[in-house]
């Protein structure tokens, strides 16, 4: 799994307190992604859901440039974000 960080998507995503490394670390673990057509104006956008290393929920935004991963913004989930995501149908949790 490769990924495309520059210096403007590495800030946007530090800005809210992950890592690169631990941006890359939750896409290995599986998160559940959808299309983000609402913010696909330009290029095809996504979003994934998962947890980070850390147990924490969290939401990604990110596009593919070729074969690899460019995530555009990440963050933990708010409260109520985490209580829906932990609680959706077929949760494991």
């Amino acid at each position: 799994m490769q990924f495309d960080w520059d210096n403007g998507n590495a800030a946007k995503c530090a800005k809210h307190g992950l890592t690169l490394n631990c941006i890359e670390a939750f896409f290995r673990l599986g998160p559940l992604v959808a299309p983000d057509p609402i913010h696909s104006v330009l290029e095809q956008r996504f979003i994934a859901v998962g947890s980070m290393p850390d147990g924490r929920p969290a939401f990604v935004a990110f596009c593919w440039r070729g074969a690899k991963i460019r995530p555009i913004s990440a963050r933990y989930m708010h409260a109520r974000e985490a209580r829906r995501y932990e609680n959706r149908p077929n949760s494991d949790h």
